[in-house]
């Protein structure tokens, strides 16, 4: 319980006074608030029984999308009229803890976060009782359902803020996945047959071989690479099912390619920032599979790993350096940023997950 109740602390310490989790308050770049991150966070929360720290980030994030709304409204006015239109013009995934765009240049046309959002608020609802948010933020629910029902099919930038060109099979979870969640109240069935589409590209699209692919490629129509994102196809967003033969084979090759034998989970195979470590978030995503699929015992293991991951203040870090997949790059990252992130509200945001989900 001890690293659990340091990481409620933490959260709690670094929650903004507008409601706002910082991602890393001692990393300079990480010095604002991702919706992405804050979505686990809130959800972290909820599942802890913290229901208005999490209520104070779904409110934020309402405001975020309400002073930005005119951004979707032309969007979508240049795509009726046939337009081009530039990455600025989207929705930023990252803002300040005021909850405005950041001035600094940042790969920010992503919507994993704003499909997580419909999730994360969902879930919350749910949690929390609190069924009368929908209809606060009805104007703000639509409008991101507009913009991902638009939108989802665009190429963008994928949750580790790289790869722009691509489509993120990753990235299509959060997006279907929070479509689906916030439809069960909405009930729109132009909502669901997004959902349906989306569902049928991620199963015809980003497969490669037996297993899900990391992107597809609509320059070469082609689908390539492997992440451990991509166990978000099942948890949270429960876009597949875990029996689903693509998935299983998914969670192999991550086990044979991406799972330390004696400690965590890399990215992906050609990681190179700060070195290719093993993250603390994506170790406790598989032990999040693990533990809802009858292997508790390797969820625990998983568990301790992380917890042998905490300094002496509790504080864990983004990644650990202990194999490194290109140590060649780990001073390169160093000297140009500083040391890996510490603490990261999103890594004890899964900690607190995981501690949740292996509970009897």
């Amino acid at each position: 319980m001890k690293l659990y109740d340091t990481s409620i602390n933490i959260i709690l310490k670094y929650q903004s006074k507008y409601g706002s989790y910082v991602a890393s308050p001692n990393f300079r770049q990480y010095q604002y608030c991702w919706i992405r991150d804050g979505v686990f966070i809130a959800y972290a929360m909820d599942l802890a029984g913290y229901y208005g720290s999490s209520r104070r980030f779904h409110e934020w994030v309402a405001k975020v999308v309400e002073r930005y709304s005119w951004k979707v409204k032309r969007l979508v006015e240049k795509l009726e009229r046939g337009e081009c239109r530039g990455q600025s013009e989207y929705l930023h995934t990252r803002y300040t803890l005021e909850g405005f765009e950041s001035s600094g240049q940042w790969p920010n046309k992503q919507f994993d976060g704003y499909g997580a959002w419909l999730w994360g608020l969902a879930e919350h609802v749910k949690l929390a009782g609190e069924e009368h948010l929908l209809d606060t933020y009805r104007n703000q629910i639509k409008l991101v359902v507009e913009y991902l029902t638009r939108f989802w099919s665009e190429s963008c930038y994928d949750c580790w803020e790289e790869n722009p060109d691509k489509i993120h099979t990753s990235t299509l979870a959060c997006i279907a996945g929070g479509l689906n969640s916030v439809n069960k109240y909405l009930k729109d069935g132009e909502v669901a047959n997004t959902v349906d589409k989306i569902t049928s590209f991620m199963a015809s699209k980003c497969v490669v071989g037996e297993r899900f692919a990391k992107y597809y490629d609509p320059q070469a129509d082609t689908a390539a690479g492997l992440d451990s994102s991509l166990l978000w196809l099942v948890y949270p967003f429960k876009v597949f099912k875990a029996d689903d033969p693509l998935f299983r084979h998914t969670v192999a090759s991550i086990e044979e390619k991406l799972l330390e034998p004696e400690g965590g989970v890399h990215r992906y195979p050609e990681d190179t920032y700060y070195g290719g470590g093993e993250w603390i978030i994506l170790t406790a995503w598989l032990a999040w599979h693990y533990a809802e699929n009858n292997r508790g015992e390797d969820a625990i293991k998983l568990l301790k790993w992380i917890e042998s991951t905490a300094d002496n203040q509790g504080n864990l870090p983004e990644q650990v350096s202990h194999h490194l997949l290109a140590p060649q790059y780990y001073e390169y990252w160093v000297e140009k940023w500083g040391p890996v992130a510490k603490p990261l509200l999103w890594s004890h945001a899964m900690y607190i997950i995981l501690y949740e989900k292996i509970q009897p």
